[in-house]
Parts: structure tokens; sequence; C-alpha cells
């Protein structure tokens, strides 16, 4: 099975899901630092009392107390750390784009990926959700989920490089922004609720005719 008949079996089980859940792309962007070994419902709290405080805008991160941000943020867990990523985010925003979101994630792909890895606490996967989901430009994010899966189906080594797994992706489908973005969720959904780590559901698994981990 091909990586777009597995993307197709994956659409008609679960649906077109909707990536990414945020109101701005500033958003966006505090989730995904605040996703990273958290539950996606402990950072919906983090942001909906970021939301509160009036702090989801890079203004708003740059100006406040680190010591704040760090209470504020407190439900995602790892919030000092968190906290510094943040800052050091929106240092980086102000200190060579004045603060201009949109003319930072207007950079051409190849800079704005480097550039964000070079900052604090933005590793491949969350600059790789950045540059998707906020900028809108085609980089396949690659996470967990995905190398367990397309391990388990044989079409990868399970202890394949991260950035040799975005290129098996980006090789073989359309590089297209909607593609990736709901291949991406597709994959967590998949993750989360079928292939799991331990105790898989691979009887119930959607993908169990083409899959022979089982």
């Amino acid at each position: 099975m091909d990586l777009l008949s597995v993307y197709d079996v994956l659409l008609e089980e679960f649906g077109s899901q909707g990536w990414w859940p945020a109101e701005t792309e500033f958003e966006m962007i505090v989730g995904a630092i605040l996703t990273q070994c958290t539950s996606w419902s402990n950072v919906e709290k983090a942001v909906s009392r970021l939301r509160a405080e009036n702090l989801l805008t890079p203004g708003g991160v740059w100006d406040v107390d680190v010591d704040c941000l760090r209470d504020v943020i407190r439900p995602a867990g790892y919030f000092n750390a968190k906290a510094d990523k943040l800052k050091a985010f929106v240092a980086f925003l102000y200190g060579e784009y004045g603060g201009d979101l949109m003319l930072f994630l207007g950079k051409p792909l190849p800079v704005l990926r480097e550039q964000l890895l070079s900052i604090h606490g933005i590793g491949p996967e969350t600059a790789d959700s950045i540059i998707l989901y906020a900028a809108h430009k085609p980089s396949f994010v690659v996470d967990a989920y995905t190398r367990r899966i397309f391990s388990r189906l044989g079409l990868v080594d399970e202890d394949i490089k991260y950035d040799d797994l975005k290129s098996f992706f980006e090789c073989n489908i359309p590089r297209d922004v909607g593609l990736y973005s709901e291949y991406h969720a597709l994959i967590v959904e998949l993750g989360k609720n079928y292939c799991r780590r331990s105790n898989p559901l691979c009887g119930e698994c959607p993908l169990r005719g083409v899959c022979g981990f089982s």
C-alpha cells in the first residue's frame, strides 16, 4: 500500500480533522511549543488562561514577567522550561523582525526552518508544525506516531531518523499544504486511538487489512 492509499483509508475512516485548532498564527505557535511532552487537553487549558490574561500576542508574551508566564501556562506541564521557550521565541521575533510575525512567517521555507531551529526549545517537529500550520508552507510534520505506524506497516525502519522520514513523505506524496496538514492530523488520530505503543487495537484498526504487525 502506498502513502496516498493509506491517506485515503484514514480520511474515509476519520473524516477531515480541521487542524490546527487555533484562532491566530501566534496562538498556533504557542500551542506547538506548549504541546511538547503533554496532552492537547492540557495545552487547551493553558491557552485559555493565556487568552484570559491577554497574553496570546507576541507583545503580550514579550512584556509579561516570566514568573507570571510560568504560572499562567502551568496546566501545560514543564511550565518553567516552556515559559523560557516562549520567551526565547518572542525575543528572536523582536530581535530579528521587530516583532512582526507575518514578516517572519513570510520568509522562504528553507530560511524559515533554519531560523526556527536556531531558537531555544524549537526542534524539528515543532519547527515543521509552525511552518505547515502557521506559515502555510509545505513542510511535512513527523512525530512518534508517524514512525510507529509506518514502521509497523513495513514501509520504513523503526529507527529511521526524523529528516529521513520527513523526506520519505515529501518524496512520495504531492507537495501540498492541505494534504500535509490533513495527513499529519489523521496520523495522530490513528496513533492515539488504535496504533498505540502498547496494547494496540489491531483488530479494530482501519489499516488492519494491509498491516502485518499484529
